[in-house]
Protein backbone atom coordinates (compact mmCIF):
# COMPACT_ATOMS: atom_id res chain seq x y z
CA UNK A 1 0.00 0.00 0.00
CA UNK A 2 3.10 2.26 0.74
CA UNK A 3 4.87 1.49 -2.29
CA UNK A 4 4.43 4.35 -4.82
CA UNK A 5 6.65 4.12 -7.86
CA UNK A 6 7.89 6.79 -9.82
CA UNK A 7 5.10 6.43 -12.64
CA UNK A 8 2.01 6.36 -10.34
CA UNK A 9 3.38 9.86 -9.09
CA UNK A 10 4.48 11.28 -12.32
CA UNK A 11 0.63 9.92 -12.97
CA UNK A 12 -1.06 11.78 -9.84
CA UNK A 13 0.65 14.93 -10.40
CA UNK A 14 0.35 15.13 -14.64
CA UNK A 15 -4.07 14.73 -13.76
CA UNK A 16 -3.52 17.45 -11.22
CA UNK A 17 -1.69 19.59 -13.77
CA UNK A 18 -4.14 18.73 -16.58
CA UNK A 19 -6.97 19.43 -14.03
CA UNK A 20 -6.02 22.95 -13.49
CA UNK A 21 -5.15 23.96 -17.11
CA UNK A 22 -8.36 22.54 -18.32
CA UNK A 23 -10.22 24.50 -15.28
CA UNK A 24 -8.14 27.70 -15.99
CA UNK A 25 -10.52 29.41 -18.28
CA UNK A 26 -13.75 29.71 -16.36
CA UNK A 27 -11.35 32.39 -14.35
CA UNK A 28 -10.73 34.68 -17.45
CA UNK A 29 -12.71 37.03 -19.33
CA UNK A 30 -13.34 36.03 -23.24
CA UNK A 31 -10.60 38.23 -24.77
CA UNK A 32 -7.52 37.00 -22.27
CA UNK A 33 -9.08 33.48 -23.62
CA UNK A 34 -8.94 34.24 -27.24
CA UNK A 35 -5.57 36.40 -27.00
CA UNK A 36 -3.60 34.29 -24.94
CA UNK A 37 -5.29 30.95 -23.71
CA UNK A 38 -6.17 30.17 -27.74
CA UNK A 39 -3.27 26.77 -27.97
CA UNK A 40 -4.88 25.53 -24.83
CA UNK A 41 -8.42 23.56 -23.97
CA UNK A 42 -10.86 26.70 -23.96
CA UNK A 43 -14.32 25.00 -23.02
CA UNK A 44 -15.94 26.21 -19.92
CA UNK A 45 -19.33 25.47 -17.66
CA UNK A 46 -22.21 27.21 -19.20
CA UNK A 47 -24.12 28.95 -16.51
CA UNK A 48 -27.45 27.85 -16.33
CA UNK A 49 -31.21 30.50 -16.27
CA UNK A 50 -30.74 31.07 -12.54
CA UNK A 51 -27.13 32.13 -12.75
CA UNK A 52 -27.16 33.97 -16.00
CA UNK A 53 -30.73 34.72 -16.71
CA UNK A 54 -32.58 33.59 -20.32
CA UNK A 55 -35.78 32.79 -20.92
CA UNK A 56 -38.54 30.23 -19.00
CA UNK A 57 -40.98 29.14 -21.53
CA UNK A 58 -43.85 26.40 -21.37
CA UNK A 59 -45.29 24.83 -24.13
CA UNK A 60 -48.57 22.96 -24.33
CA UNK A 61 -49.18 20.47 -27.93
CA UNK A 62 -51.99 20.90 -29.12
CA UNK A 63 -52.78 16.97 -29.90
CA UNK A 64 -56.40 17.75 -31.07
CA UNK A 65 -55.66 19.77 -33.95
CA UNK A 66 -53.10 16.72 -34.73
CA UNK A 67 -55.52 13.78 -34.03
CA UNK A 68 -58.12 15.98 -36.53
CA UNK A 69 -55.55 15.81 -39.39
CA UNK A 70 -54.95 12.22 -38.95
CA UNK A 71 -58.25 11.86 -39.31
CA UNK A 72 -58.70 13.88 -42.16
CA UNK A 73 -56.39 11.79 -44.12
CA UNK A 74 -58.16 9.28 -42.85
CA UNK A 75 -61.19 10.44 -44.27
CA UNK A 76 -59.38 10.59 -48.19
CA UNK A 77 -58.04 6.60 -47.38
CA UNK A 78 -61.46 5.30 -46.86
CA UNK A 79 -63.23 7.73 -49.37
CA UNK A 80 -60.03 5.97 -51.84
CA UNK A 81 -60.44 2.83 -51.26
CA UNK A 82 -64.31 2.41 -51.07
CA UNK A 83 -64.51 4.04 -54.73
CA UNK A 84 -61.63 1.37 -56.00
CA UNK A 85 -63.99 -1.34 -54.20
CA UNK A 86 -67.29 0.09 -55.77
CA UNK A 87 -68.66 -0.09 -52.52
CA UNK A 88 -71.47 2.82 -52.14
CA UNK A 89 -71.67 4.99 -48.97
CA UNK A 90 -72.68 8.72 -47.90
CA UNK A 91 -71.94 11.50 -45.12
CA UNK A 92 -68.45 10.47 -44.63
CA UNK A 93 -66.71 12.94 -42.17
CA UNK A 94 -65.50 13.42 -38.90
CA UNK A 95 -67.52 13.42 -35.60
CA UNK A 96 -66.44 13.30 -32.13
CA UNK A 97 -62.66 12.26 -33.10
CA UNK A 98 -63.83 9.61 -35.36
CA UNK A 99 -65.02 9.00 -38.98
CA UNK A 100 -68.59 8.09 -39.92
CA UNK A 101 -69.93 7.17 -42.57
CA UNK A 102 -73.38 5.35 -43.77
CA UNK A 103 -72.94 2.01 -46.21
CA UNK A 104 -76.02 1.59 -48.55
CA UNK A 105 -75.74 -1.74 -49.46
CA UNK A 106 -75.50 -3.61 -45.73
CA UNK A 107 -74.34 -6.50 -47.36
CA UNK A 108 -70.95 -5.27 -47.61
CA UNK A 109 -70.67 -4.31 -44.08
CA UNK A 110 -67.92 -7.08 -43.30
CA UNK A 111 -66.22 -6.32 -46.65
CA UNK A 112 -65.96 -2.26 -44.99
CA UNK A 113 -64.67 -3.92 -41.94
CA UNK A 114 -62.01 -5.00 -43.93
CA UNK A 115 -61.02 -3.00 -45.78
CA UNK A 116 -60.44 -0.23 -43.01
CA UNK A 117 -58.09 -2.84 -41.28
CA UNK A 118 -56.13 -2.87 -43.93
CA UNK A 119 -55.52 0.79 -43.76
CA UNK A 120 -54.53 0.62 -40.08
CA UNK A 121 -54.15 -2.08 -37.33
CA UNK A 122 -54.76 0.96 -34.82
CA UNK A 123 -58.35 1.48 -35.61
CA UNK A 124 -61.59 -0.22 -34.45
CA UNK A 125 -64.51 -0.23 -36.66
CA UNK A 126 -68.65 -0.33 -35.00
CA UNK A 127 -71.27 -0.91 -37.59
CA UNK A 128 -74.78 -0.78 -36.21
CA UNK A 129 -78.13 -2.19 -37.70
CA UNK A 130 -78.86 0.86 -39.68
CA UNK A 131 -75.66 0.66 -41.55
CA UNK A 132 -73.67 3.47 -39.71
CA UNK A 133 -69.94 2.73 -39.12
CA UNK A 134 -67.82 4.80 -36.78
CA UNK A 135 -64.34 4.22 -37.62
CA UNK A 136 -61.86 5.61 -34.52
CA UNK A 137 -58.29 4.84 -32.94
CA UNK A 138 -58.09 2.34 -30.01
CA UNK A 139 -56.97 4.03 -26.71
CA UNK A 140 -53.60 2.41 -26.76
CA UNK A 141 -53.00 3.64 -29.84
CA UNK A 142 -53.98 7.00 -29.46
CA UNK A 143 -51.54 7.18 -26.01
CA UNK A 144 -48.60 6.13 -28.24
CA UNK A 145 -49.75 8.51 -30.98
CA UNK A 146 -49.42 11.04 -28.05
CA UNK A 147 -45.93 9.57 -26.50
CA UNK A 148 -44.60 10.28 -29.93
CA UNK A 149 -46.35 13.58 -30.73
CA UNK A 150 -44.55 14.64 -28.12
CA UNK A 151 -40.93 12.91 -28.68
CA UNK A 152 -41.02 14.15 -32.34
CA UNK A 153 -41.91 17.92 -30.84
CA UNK A 154 -39.24 18.00 -28.13
CA UNK A 155 -37.15 16.68 -30.89
CA UNK A 156 -37.93 19.46 -33.09
CA UNK A 157 -37.77 22.37 -30.63
CA UNK A 158 -34.56 21.65 -29.91
CA UNK A 159 -33.23 21.76 -33.42
CA UNK A 160 -35.01 25.29 -33.98
CA UNK A 161 -33.35 26.12 -30.55
CA UNK A 162 -29.98 25.58 -31.46
CA UNK A 163 -29.89 27.14 -35.24
CA UNK A 164 -30.33 30.26 -33.47
CA UNK A 165 -26.87 29.57 -32.23
CA UNK A 166 -28.40 29.42 -28.41
CA UNK A 167 -26.20 27.12 -26.19
CA UNK A 168 -27.43 24.18 -23.61
CA UNK A 169 -31.10 24.77 -23.92
CA UNK A 170 -33.15 22.74 -20.96
CA UNK A 171 -35.69 21.08 -22.95
CA UNK A 172 -37.55 18.42 -21.44
CA UNK A 173 -41.38 16.88 -21.22
CA UNK A 174 -43.81 18.04 -18.49
CA UNK A 175 -46.89 16.03 -17.88
CA UNK A 176 -48.81 14.74 -20.56
CA UNK A 177 -48.78 17.48 -23.62
CA UNK A 178 -46.09 19.88 -22.32
CA UNK A 179 -42.67 20.56 -23.05
CA UNK A 180 -40.67 22.99 -20.54
CA UNK A 181 -38.24 25.02 -23.07
CA UNK A 182 -35.40 27.26 -20.62
CA UNK A 183 -32.62 29.08 -22.92
CA UNK A 184 -29.78 31.01 -20.65
CA UNK A 185 -28.84 33.81 -21.84
CA UNK A 186 -31.79 35.05 -23.71
CA UNK A 187 -33.01 38.03 -22.61
CA UNK A 188 -35.57 38.82 -25.75
CA UNK A 189 -37.74 35.57 -26.06
CA UNK A 190 -39.31 37.53 -29.45
CA UNK A 191 -38.03 36.15 -32.05
CA UNK A 192 -37.70 32.25 -30.52
CA UNK A 193 -41.24 32.80 -29.60
CA UNK A 194 -42.03 33.20 -33.65
CA UNK A 195 -40.25 30.36 -34.29
CA UNK A 196 -42.05 28.02 -32.25
CA UNK A 197 -45.11 29.19 -32.42
CA UNK A 198 -45.09 27.83 -36.80
CA UNK A 199 -45.82 24.38 -37.22
CA UNK A 200 -44.08 25.00 -40.17
CA UNK A 201 -45.64 22.06 -42.28
CA UNK A 202 -44.61 22.26 -45.78
CA UNK A 203 -46.57 20.58 -48.16
CA UNK A 204 -47.42 20.32 -52.51
CA UNK A 205 -49.95 20.17 -53.86
CA UNK A 206 -51.98 19.82 -57.17
CA UNK A 207 -54.26 22.22 -57.77
CA UNK A 208 -57.98 22.28 -59.32
CA UNK A 209 -58.09 21.95 -62.97
CA UNK A 210 -60.68 24.02 -63.61
CA UNK A 211 -60.59 27.21 -61.12
CA UNK A 212 -57.61 26.87 -59.22
CA UNK A 213 -57.26 30.49 -58.17
CA UNK A 214 -60.53 32.41 -56.39
CA UNK A 215 -61.20 35.86 -56.11
CA UNK A 216 -63.10 35.23 -52.87
CA UNK A 217 -63.78 31.67 -50.86
CA UNK A 218 -66.72 29.14 -51.38
CA UNK A 219 -67.36 25.95 -50.82
CA UNK A 220 -64.77 23.26 -51.81
CA UNK A 221 -65.74 19.98 -53.96
CA UNK A 222 -65.06 16.47 -52.18
CA UNK A 223 -61.50 16.30 -52.27
CA UNK A 224 -60.53 19.92 -52.54
CA UNK A 225 -59.92 22.35 -49.77
CA UNK A 226 -59.90 26.26 -50.46
CA UNK A 227 -56.86 27.66 -48.51
CA UNK A 228 -55.50 31.56 -48.36
CA UNK A 229 -52.96 33.28 -49.69
CA UNK A 230 -50.89 36.36 -50.02
CA UNK A 231 -52.31 37.66 -46.62
CA UNK A 232 -55.84 36.43 -47.16
CA UNK A 233 -56.34 38.54 -50.31
CA UNK A 234 -56.60 35.79 -52.51
CA UNK A 235 -57.72 31.94 -52.42
CA UNK A 236 -56.70 28.98 -53.88
CA UNK A 237 -58.73 25.50 -54.54
CA UNK A 238 -56.29 22.83 -53.99
CA UNK A 239 -56.08 19.01 -53.87
CA UNK A 240 -56.18 17.54 -50.26
CA UNK A 241 -54.07 14.95 -51.57
CA UNK A 242 -50.80 15.76 -50.43
CA UNK A 243 -47.99 15.02 -53.40
CA UNK A 244 -45.43 15.66 -51.79
CA UNK A 245 -44.27 16.38 -47.60
CA UNK A 246 -41.95 18.63 -46.73
CA UNK A 247 -40.19 16.10 -44.33
CA UNK A 248 -38.51 14.72 -47.44
CA UNK A 249 -36.28 17.98 -47.57
CA UNK A 250 -32.57 17.96 -46.86
CA UNK A 251 -31.48 21.36 -47.11
CA UNK A 252 -32.88 25.31 -47.26
CA UNK A 253 -31.30 28.04 -47.50
CA UNK A 254 -32.15 31.87 -47.42
CA UNK A 255 -31.04 33.49 -51.01
CA UNK A 256 -31.71 35.53 -53.65
CA UNK A 257 -32.90 35.80 -56.71
CA UNK A 258 -33.27 38.89 -59.31
CA UNK A 259 -32.25 40.92 -56.08
CA UNK A 260 -35.27 39.41 -54.53
CA UNK A 261 -35.01 36.94 -51.16
CA UNK A 262 -36.05 33.52 -51.94
CA UNK A 263 -35.59 30.23 -49.88
CA UNK A 264 -33.70 27.21 -52.32
CA UNK A 265 -34.49 24.00 -50.95
CA UNK A 266 -33.17 20.55 -51.82
CA UNK A 267 -34.60 16.53 -51.04
CA UNK A 268 -33.57 13.59 -50.48
CA UNK A 269 -33.26 10.70 -53.00
CA UNK A 270 -36.60 9.49 -52.75
CA UNK A 271 -37.90 12.92 -52.60
CA UNK A 272 -35.76 14.20 -55.35
CA UNK A 273 -37.31 11.01 -57.49
CA UNK A 274 -41.04 12.07 -56.41
CA UNK A 275 -40.47 15.35 -57.33
CA UNK A 276 -39.22 14.77 -60.67
CA UNK A 277 -42.18 12.48 -61.39
CA UNK A 278 -44.80 14.95 -60.69
CA UNK A 279 -43.70 18.10 -62.31
CA UNK A 280 -43.03 15.64 -65.27
CA UNK A 281 -46.41 14.86 -65.25
CA UNK A 282 -48.14 17.66 -64.36
CA UNK A 283 -46.40 19.89 -66.86
CA UNK A 284 -48.43 23.60 -67.30
CA UNK A 285 -50.25 22.82 -64.28
CA UNK A 286 -50.19 24.86 -61.31
CA UNK A 287 -48.42 23.79 -58.08
CA UNK A 288 -49.45 24.66 -54.95
CA UNK A 289 -46.75 24.92 -51.80
CA UNK A 290 -48.80 25.06 -48.70
CA UNK A 291 -46.94 26.01 -45.27
CA UNK A 292 -48.99 25.79 -41.95
CA UNK A 293 -52.30 26.35 -44.10
CA UNK A 294 -51.41 28.85 -46.06
CA UNK A 295 -50.53 29.15 -50.14
CA UNK A 296 -47.31 30.90 -50.11
CA UNK A 297 -46.86 30.35 -53.61
CA UNK A 298 -48.51 28.50 -56.24
CA UNK A 299 -46.52 28.91 -59.57
CA UNK A 300 -47.48 27.02 -63.04
CA UNK A 301 -45.15 23.98 -63.60
CA UNK A 302 -42.85 24.96 -66.63
CA UNK A 303 -40.37 21.93 -67.34
CA UNK A 304 -40.06 19.08 -65.51
CA UNK A 305 -37.48 19.11 -62.53
CA UNK A 306 -35.41 16.51 -62.79
CA UNK A 307 -32.32 18.16 -59.88
CA UNK A 308 -34.22 17.42 -56.81
CA UNK A 309 -34.68 21.39 -55.80
CA UNK A 310 -35.92 24.35 -56.13
CA UNK A 311 -36.89 27.75 -54.87
CA UNK A 312 -39.63 29.12 -52.85
CA UNK A 313 -40.64 32.69 -54.29
CA UNK A 314 -42.64 35.09 -52.52
CA UNK A 315 -43.74 38.48 -50.56
CA UNK A 316 -39.92 37.61 -48.26
CA UNK A 317 -38.15 40.00 -46.54
CA UNK A 318 -34.56 39.02 -45.72
CA UNK A 319 -34.89 37.96 -42.13
CA UNK A 320 -38.51 36.06 -43.35
CA UNK A 321 -36.36 34.23 -45.66
CA UNK A 322 -33.89 33.12 -43.09
CA UNK A 323 -36.54 32.16 -40.75
CA UNK A 324 -38.53 30.36 -42.86
CA UNK A 325 -35.32 28.17 -44.27
CA UNK A 326 -34.42 27.23 -40.27
CA UNK A 327 -38.05 26.34 -39.90
CA UNK A 328 -37.82 23.71 -43.14
CA UNK A 329 -34.13 22.75 -42.39
CA UNK A 330 -34.89 21.88 -38.29
CA UNK A 331 -38.24 20.30 -39.60
CA UNK A 332 -42.29 20.76 -39.02
CA UNK A 333 -43.74 20.38 -35.82
CA UNK A 334 -46.29 17.57 -35.75
CA UNK A 335 -48.67 19.53 -34.17
CA UNK A 336 -48.99 23.42 -33.05
CA UNK A 337 -47.75 24.76 -29.95
CA UNK A 338 -49.04 27.04 -27.61
CA UNK A 339 -46.87 29.18 -24.96
CA UNK A 340 -49.24 29.33 -22.09
CA UNK A 341 -46.43 30.40 -19.29
CA UNK A 342 -43.26 32.64 -19.76
CA UNK A 343 -41.02 34.04 -17.32
CA UNK A 344 -37.69 36.04 -18.25
CA UNK A 345 -34.80 36.02 -15.91
CA UNK A 346 -32.62 38.83 -15.44
CA UNK A 347 -29.31 38.79 -15.26
CA UNK A 348 -28.99 40.87 -12.11
CA UNK A 349 -30.96 37.91 -10.41
CA UNK A 350 -28.25 35.39 -11.84
CA UNK A 351 -25.49 37.61 -10.83
CA UNK A 352 -26.94 37.61 -7.14
CA UNK A 353 -27.20 34.04 -7.36
CA UNK A 354 -23.30 33.74 -8.28
CA UNK A 355 -22.32 35.58 -5.72
CA UNK A 356 -24.25 34.18 -2.87
CA UNK A 357 -22.85 31.09 -4.59
CA UNK A 358 -19.55 31.93 -4.23
CA UNK A 359 -20.39 33.11 -0.76
CA UNK A 360 -21.36 29.75 0.42
CA UNK A 361 -18.10 28.33 -0.97
CA UNK A 362 -15.62 30.25 0.18
CA UNK A 363 -16.97 30.00 3.66
CA UNK A 364 -17.50 26.15 3.36
CA UNK A 365 -13.75 25.70 2.11
CA UNK A 366 -12.49 28.11 5.01
CA UNK A 367 -14.07 26.65 7.79
CA UNK A 368 -13.48 22.96 6.63
CA UNK A 369 -9.66 24.19 6.22
CA UNK A 370 -9.23 25.67 9.55
CA UNK A 371 -11.55 22.08 10.91
CA UNK A 372 -8.89 20.44 9.21
CA UNK A 373 -5.72 21.79 10.82
CA UNK A 374 -7.26 22.15 14.13
CA UNK A 375 -8.04 18.53 14.82
CA UNK A 376 -5.35 16.67 12.01
CA UNK A 377 -2.73 18.70 11.91
CA UNK A 378 0.30 18.53 9.29
CA UNK A 379 -2.20 15.00 7.91
CA UNK A 380 -4.95 18.08 8.37
CA UNK A 381 -2.81 20.38 5.95
CA UNK A 382 -2.42 17.86 3.25
CA UNK A 383 -6.47 16.74 3.34
CA UNK A 384 -6.72 20.66 2.63
CA UNK A 385 -4.33 20.61 -0.57
CA UNK A 386 -6.45 17.19 -1.48
CA UNK A 387 -9.80 19.65 -0.81
CA UNK A 388 -8.61 22.14 -3.32
CA UNK A 389 -7.33 19.77 -6.12
CA UNK A 390 -10.50 18.23 -5.78
CA UNK A 391 -12.65 21.39 -6.89
CA UNK A 392 -10.50 22.06 -9.35
CA UNK A 393 -10.84 18.62 -10.96
CA UNK A 394 -14.62 19.07 -10.27
CA UNK A 395 -14.27 22.71 -12.10
CA UNK A 396 -12.10 20.70 -15.34
CA UNK A 397 -14.63 17.93 -15.45
CA UNK A 398 -18.12 20.12 -15.89
CA UNK A 399 -15.61 22.04 -18.20
CA UNK A 400 -14.72 19.21 -20.50
CA UNK A 401 -18.12 17.99 -20.55
CA UNK A 402 -19.03 22.07 -21.37
CA UNK A 403 -21.98 20.94 -18.30
CA UNK A 404 -24.82 23.28 -17.43
CA UNK A 405 -24.07 24.94 -13.90
CA UNK A 406 -27.37 26.08 -11.77
CA UNK A 407 -28.10 26.91 -8.62
CA UNK A 408 -28.34 23.32 -7.03
CA UNK A 409 -25.70 22.67 -8.96
CA UNK A 410 -23.35 25.06 -6.61
CA UNK A 411 -25.33 23.52 -3.68
CA UNK A 412 -23.80 19.82 -4.83
CA UNK A 413 -20.56 21.26 -5.34
CA UNK A 414 -20.74 22.80 -1.35
CA UNK A 415 -21.48 19.54 -0.39
CA UNK A 416 -18.97 17.74 -2.43
CA UNK A 417 -16.55 19.80 -0.30
CA UNK A 418 -17.85 18.19 3.02
CA UNK A 419 -18.27 14.55 1.23
CA UNK A 420 -14.49 14.92 0.31
CA UNK A 421 -12.76 15.64 3.62
CA UNK A 422 -15.12 12.84 5.34
CA UNK A 423 -12.99 10.19 3.37
CA UNK A 424 -10.07 11.90 4.98
CA UNK A 425 -11.58 11.67 8.00
CA UNK A 426 -12.02 8.15 7.99
CA UNK A 427 -8.57 7.62 7.26
CA UNK A 428 -7.52 9.34 9.68
CA UNK A 429 -8.95 8.10 12.47
CA UNK A 430 -8.46 4.79 11.40
CA UNK A 431 -4.94 5.42 11.52
CA UNK A 432 -5.63 6.65 15.46
CA UNK A 433 -6.84 3.49 15.93
CA UNK A 434 -3.62 1.80 14.79
CA UNK A 435 -0.85 4.46 16.23
CA UNK A 436 -3.07 3.58 19.70
CA UNK A 437 -2.47 0.18 19.93
CA UNK A 438 1.24 0.24 19.19
CA UNK A 439 1.63 -0.03 15.70
CA UNK A 440 4.69 1.73 13.54
CA UNK A 441 3.98 5.08 12.06
CA UNK A 442 4.27 2.99 8.50
CA UNK A 443 2.04 0.18 9.71
CA UNK A 444 -0.65 2.43 11.16
CA UNK A 445 -0.78 4.13 7.87
CA UNK A 446 -0.93 1.21 5.78
CA UNK A 447 -3.96 -0.29 8.00
CA UNK A 448 -5.74 3.22 8.26
CA UNK A 449 -6.17 3.72 4.19
CA UNK A 450 -6.45 -0.70 3.74
CA UNK A 451 -9.15 -0.38 6.18
CA UNK A 452 -11.15 2.56 5.44
CA UNK A 453 -11.16 2.05 2.10
CA UNK A 454 -13.70 -0.34 2.49
CA UNK A 455 -16.19 1.66 3.91
CA UNK A 456 -15.18 4.90 1.97
CA UNK A 457 -16.48 2.64 -1.61
CA UNK A 458 -19.11 1.31 0.12
CA UNK A 459 -20.51 4.88 1.05
CA UNK A 460 -19.62 6.64 -1.98
CA UNK A 461 -21.22 3.94 -3.86
CA UNK A 462 -24.81 4.46 -2.47
CA UNK A 463 -24.52 8.02 -2.63
CA UNK A 464 -23.57 7.43 -6.14
CA UNK A 465 -27.25 5.26 -6.51
CA UNK A 466 -28.41 7.81 -5.13
CA UNK A 467 -27.54 10.69 -7.63
CA UNK A 468 -28.34 8.21 -10.44
CA UNK A 469 -31.78 7.80 -9.88
CA UNK A 470 -32.09 11.93 -8.68
CA UNK A 471 -30.51 12.15 -12.79
CA UNK A 472 -33.09 9.99 -14.19
CA UNK A 473 -36.47 11.06 -12.56
CA UNK A 474 -35.53 14.73 -11.09
CA UNK A 475 -36.14 17.98 -13.33
CA UNK A 476 -33.48 20.22 -14.57
CA UNK A 477 -32.21 21.91 -11.35
CA UNK A 478 -32.38 18.17 -9.67
CA UNK A 479 -30.69 17.02 -12.88
CA UNK A 480 -27.58 19.84 -12.24
CA UNK A 481 -27.62 19.01 -8.25
CA UNK A 482 -26.73 15.13 -9.26
CA UNK A 483 -24.65 15.89 -11.89
CA UNK A 484 -21.98 17.96 -9.63
CA UNK A 485 -22.57 15.94 -6.92
CA UNK A 486 -21.78 12.72 -8.82
CA UNK A 487 -18.40 14.04 -10.55
CA UNK A 488 -17.47 15.59 -6.99
CA UNK A 489 -17.69 11.83 -5.52
CA UNK A 490 -15.77 10.17 -8.34
CA UNK A 491 -13.02 12.92 -8.21
CA UNK A 492 -13.25 13.28 -4.33
CA UNK A 493 -12.03 9.42 -4.69
CA UNK A 494 -8.73 10.11 -6.45
CA UNK A 495 -8.07 13.21 -4.40
CA UNK A 496 -8.61 11.32 -0.86
CA UNK A 497 -7.45 7.75 -1.63
CA UNK A 498 -4.31 8.34 -4.32
CA UNK A 499 -3.56 12.43 -4.00
CA UNK A 500 -3.44 12.34 0.34
CA UNK A 501 -1.76 8.96 0.33
CA UNK A 502 1.22 10.00 -2.12
CA UNK A 503 1.79 12.92 -0.28
CA UNK A 504 1.72 11.24 3.28
CA UNK A 505 4.14 8.67 1.90
CA UNK A 506 6.24 10.81 0.18
CA UNK A 507 6.31 12.90 3.44
CA UNK A 508 6.79 9.44 5.57
CA UNK A 509 9.80 8.26 3.65
CA UNK A 510 11.88 11.12 3.58
CA UNK A 511 11.23 12.38 7.22
CA UNK A 512 11.34 8.76 8.69
CA UNK A 513 9.36 9.48 11.77
CA UNK A 514 9.73 7.36 14.79
CA UNK A 515 5.97 8.60 16.07
CA UNK A 516 3.47 10.23 14.28
CA UNK A 517 0.79 13.07 15.97
CA UNK A 518 -2.38 13.12 14.66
Amino acid sequence: MLDFPRWKIFFIISICILALVTALPNFLSDEVREKTYSFLPSKTINLGLDLQGGSYLLLEVDFDTYLKEQLDMLVEDIRIDLRKSRIGYRGLGIENDAVAMTIRDRARIDEVELIIKKISRDLDVDVDSSGVAIVKYREQALKNMKRSVIAQSIEIVRRRVDETGTREPIIQRQGDNRILLQVPGLENPEHLKNLLGKTAKMTFHLMDDTEPYLSYKKNPAPGMMVLPGDGNNRWYMVKKKVELSGDLLTDSRATFERSRPVVSFRFNNQGGKKFAKITKENVGKPFAIVLDGEVITAPNIQTPITGGSGIITGNFTTQSANDLSLLLRAGALPAPLEIIEERTVGPSLGHDSIEAGKLAAIVGVVLVIICMVVFYGLFGVFSNIALIVNMILILAVLSLFQATLTLPGIAGMVLTMGMAVDANVLIFERIREETRIGRTPFAAIDHGFSQAFKTITDSNITTLIATLLLFIYGSGPVKGFAVTLSVGIICSVFSAILLTRMMIVLWLKKNKPKTISI
